[in-house]
């Protein structure tokens, strides 16, 4: 009995020594919520899937404090493997000299095979290098669609979800006439507004193909067609056709809890929406003004990808590789985007989902995938990559909020908000 008893002891005391020697990667994320819950299955999947190596998902708060903790980490040598960063953030993660490691080099690196043609065109072209390869791996790619309460826009005898901005004040036209009055919000403004509206009438946002092709660039999103959808927005305000919640996604309970019946943001907020929306909703393209253009262009990606940092061991990279594997698969992909909203950034995720029927049971999931690739992106629709473009982010807000509050008209507002941000840019051209 004392034998047997001695063997077990070993055995445990092996499976212990095992454990502990699981080779641990960390990942610093932004995903807060019902996200954030889905991160963590998504790594303790991994992590169970195999013995070698562990993932450990951090959350850091928002997009901007994730990346601003990561650089401060960085340079006191005590970073993470992976960290999630916005989009915006990528012109400042390539000009970080030695400290990313592009993903098209890491897993050449760990001898894992990977295919970046996988990925869908209008996803990797933000994230590509000026030869086309890779260099952080896509992970939550959105783009900002119209959501709309029909239920709202039944009782207001609107049969079609308005697909131009005159198609919208016609029907806060009729929303009023019903005795309702907030036709529309948005949230992620200069994202939505600025950014993804520019893309969608084929307007560049600056010179230089939007950054892409140098940084001697300089912002011209203070032109006619932006300014007159800024400045209708802002008179409409007077009798409640807009209302204005906030520069992120803190104007949610305006949609969610009926106030007002459309609003423009990430098509990742339905697993929020669906959530605590007591109301049929729906989502379809974004509206586009008809004088300016016949046809929509395309609109750009929002939302992150997983930058891989330098200065750890080479083991504990095979592991982020591995790790990087994992998420590719169709069968993750598709689990992500079918939860989130987020866009489908496989083109088998994308077939995967059509496959288990998800569109056909969940009708308008698939508006973001066609609105990215609704036409062959231009350089004018292809993305941005403007440097300090995180801070112009914020000199934008600044800016639209003048507009918002009476302080400034439009133009004044564009204005000052091209001056202030080409500044910016001059100073992350210097530096660079």
């Amino acid at each position: 009995m004392m034998k047997r008893v001695g063997v077990i002891a070993a055995a445990a005391m092996l499976y212990s020594g095992l454990a502990q020697a699981a080779t641990e990667i960390e990942w610093w994320h932004a995903m807060g919520g019902s996200l954030g819950e889905k991160v963590e299955e998504i790594a303790k999947k991994f992590n169970e899937s195999q013995g070698e190596y562990t993932v450990k998902p951090v959350y850091k708060g928002n997009y901007t404090e994730t990346m601003t903790a990561a650089i401060a980490a960085f340079r006191a040598r005590e970073q993470p493997h992976i960290v999630q960063v916005f989009e915006v953030g990528t012109a400042s993660m390539m000009a970080a000299k030695g400290a990313v490691y592009p993903v098209h080099e890491l897993m050449a690196d760990a001898g894992e095979a990977f295919d970046q043609s996988a990925y869908l065109p209008a996803v990797i072209s933000y994230y590509t290098d000026t030869d086309n390869k890779l260099l952080s791996l896509p992970f939550n790619s959105s783009t900002p669609v119209l959501w709309y309460n029909q239920d709202l826009l039944d009782k207001a005898g609107i049969a079609e979800v308005p697909t131009t901005w005159g198609g919208v004040y016609h029907a806060a036209t009729k929303l009023k006439e019903a005795g309702h009055d907030c036709a529309i919000s948005f949230g992620w403004q200069s994202w939505v507004m600025i950014e993804n509206m520019s893309a969608w009438h084929n307007l560049p946002i600056g010179t230089k193909a939007n950054g892409f092709e140098g940084t001697d660039t300089e912002f011209t999103f203070n032109n006619d067609t932006i300014v007159g959808l800024l400045q209708r927005l802002r008179d409409s305000m007077a009798d409640g056709t807009f209302k204005y919640g906030g520069r992120r996604g803190e104007s949610l309970p305006l949609f969610v809890t009926g106030e007002c019946a459309m609003w423009m943001n990430s098509s990742a907020y339905y697993a929020s929406i669906q959530d605590q929306a007591k109301f049929r909703f729906g989502q379809a393209m974004l509206p586009y003004s008809a004088s300016v253009v016949e046809k929509p262009q395309n609109s750009i990606i929002g939302g992150a990808t997983l930058w891989v940092l330098r200065g750890h061991e080479a083991p504990e990279y095979k592991g982020v590789a591995r790790f990087f594997k994992f998420m590719s698969s169709a069968e993750i992909q598709a689990d992500w985007h079918q939860f989130t909203g987020y866009a489908p950034i496989t083109t088998a995720a994308y077939e995967l989902s059509k496959e288990q029927g998800w569109y056909e049971k969940n009708p308008g999931t698939d508006t973001a995938i066609k609105q990215l690739s609704l036409n062959t992106p231009t350089p004018n629709s292809k993305g941005l990559r403007f440097g300090n473009f995180v801070q112009i982010r914020d000199i934008i807000n600044e800016e639209m909020e003048a507009i918002w509050a009476g302080q400034k008209d439009a133009r004044t507002a564009l204005n000052d908000a091209k001056a202030r941000g080409d500044e910016l840019l001059r100073k992350f051209e210097k530096t660079n």
